[in-house]
């Protein structure tokens, strides 16, 4: 999951970027410095990374000749862009602000060229120390870097200068405000939920901003609680609770249905429901040297937790740090180099009489289920980007199966126990990632409200999936809709 707020610049830069925009494998948004039947240029001179931050405007304007004479037009007109800007700053010109300049920086960071972005943003702020975008996207640069430190600086510093970030295009006809952790990854990808043709988009990193403020936001129709995490959000439960006893418009995904879908929490939550398993899940803070493997072991019982079990950061998605511990042994040494809390969740061998793991993936919308993938991976860790899904023609056609008809794909059983769980779960927007097992159970890996959904590459191999993207989005739609009738 991402941060708060990585704002996109709207100046010529960045609509001259736009050209070269499109999606990589998963879906996500990207950029690329040439597809692979553009021309090739050399580049421009080895050393223009280092004097891209140079406040001198003639700096600049050579390195827009050398680009030029490379072929790289962009790079030309980002260099002359940074000496126009340097020159209305060094005249006291009335017209100086970094908005074009930060367009520049911004574009090289949606093309995925951090190293130049972050030098582009450092001359922003070299001219303008207030400016929120260039340290928040300074902040995720050092954060993708493993620079955390330097990260949560820059992270800081964005959120004490903004808490409150406008995205509107022309004809919005809805004003959204959308609850964002700054602090940290948690938040709901809405990026294809909430469209900028038709949502104006309020994003409100609430973590960092006074209740005071809550009272100073743009008017808005509806909220949407975008912290999806309930590891991320149980710090701001107090936060949270404060600003939904004050708010008058609709909310979707209160906090109350995002903490009960914790890890260790789900089976509790789930239990009892027919045709439903879950595996056995603890959450561990952490412990001293002299509790020892003692007190690990009793934790482990007092949870029904066996070996071999998978040991997890908490509040981490995507496989990050996930490893499979087959001893008490194995486990202690994992714990001994991790720092923070994790979950330890007993691990069940869910591979299928072919020998491959499968794993579904359904998106509740106002608690009902729509489809979204499948997932068939010859290892235990399935996740779309590394189950090589495109490579096999059978695989996507299983998966075309599922996603048009996932009650013949599943069985009568476990599509009333998918129903079932998304009534139980009670979230406006959430999803399940789940397997089938043998007897026509389902079992569930984890349901929450953080589940991605992206349009896949119109082109691509992956384009079936659009169409049941659209009826997720619909359907959002449909529900925003509804809940602000009137």
């Amino acid at each position: 999951m991402r941060a708060c707020n990585r704002n996109v610049g709207r100046g010529r830069y960045a609509a001259k970027l736009a050209l070269m925009k499109r999606p990589d494998a998963h879906g996500q948004a990207m950029m690329t410095r040439e597809s692979d039947d553009t021309p090739k240029h050399s580049s421009a001179p080895v050393d223009r990374l280092s004097t891209i931050a140079s406040p001198d405007p003639r700096v600049h304007r050579t390195l827009a000749k050398a680009c030029r004479h490379a072929g790289d037009e962009l790079g030309a007109l980002a260099h002359l862009i940074a000496a126009h800007t340097l020159d209305a700053y060094a005249t006291d010109s009335p017209d100086a602000h970094t908005s074009g300049l930060c367009d520049v920086a911004t574009g090289y960071f949606m093309k995925g060229d951090h190293a130049a972005a972050a030098r582009w943003y450092e001359l922003v702020l070299t001219l303008d120390p207030n400016v929120a975008v260039a340290c928040q996207n300074l902040a995720a640069i050092h954060a993708g870097e493993g620079n955390t430190a330097l990260a949560e600086g820059y992270r800081e510093r964005a959120y004490g200068i903004q808490r409150v970030f406008v995205e509107e295009t022309a004809g919005w006809t809805r004003s959204v405000l959308i609850l964002c952790a700054g602090k940290s990854t948690g938040n709901v990808p809405f990026e294809a939920l909430l469209p900028g043709a038709r949502n104006r988009r309020i994003k409100y990193a609430i973590d960092y901003a006074t209740d005071d403020e809550d009272a100073q936001l743009p008017s808005f129709d509806l909220v949407f609680n975008a912290i999806g995490d309930p590891d991320i959000a149980a710090p701001l439960g107090d936060r949270l609770a404060r600003f939904e006893a004050q708010c008058s418009r609709p909310l979707l995904n209160p906090n109350s249905a995002i903490a009960p879908t914790s890890r260790h929490r789900l089976p509790a939550l789930l239990d009892g429901l027919d045709g439903v398993e879950t595996a056995p899940c603890v959450r561990y803070e952490g412990a001293s040297e002299e509790q020892g493997i003692g007190a690990l072991a009793s934790l482990l019982a007092n949870h029904a937790v066996t070996f071999p079990l998978l040991a997890r950061p908490v509040a981490a998605h995507g496989g990050d740090g996930l490893v499979l511990c087959d001893s008490i042994e194995a486990l202690e040494s994992r714990l001994s180099t991790q720092a923070g809390a994790q979950y330890l969740t007993a691990f069940r061998d869910c591979q299928s009489a072919d020998g491959f793991y499968r794993k579904y993936r359904m998106i509740y919308v106002d608690r009902q289920p729509l489809p979204y993938h499948l997932v068939i991976s010859p290892h235990w860790i399935a996740h779309y980007f590394s189950a090589d899904m495109e490579s096999h023609a059978w695989k996507l056609d299983e998966e075309r199966r599922f996603l048009q008809d996932p009650r013949a794909a599943l069985g009568e059983r476990a599509m009333n126990a998918i129903t079932a769980i998304g009534r139980r779960l009670d979230l406006d927007y959430g999803g399940i990632d789940f397997t089938l097992l043998p007897d026509g159970q389902v079992f569930v890996f984890e349901a929450n409200a953080t589940m991605l959904a992206h349009y896949e590459r119109g082109s691509g191999v992956l384009a079936h999936k659009n169409q049941h993207v659209q009826h997720i989005v619909d359907a959002f739609e449909h529900m925003l809709a509804h809940r602000t009738a009137g």
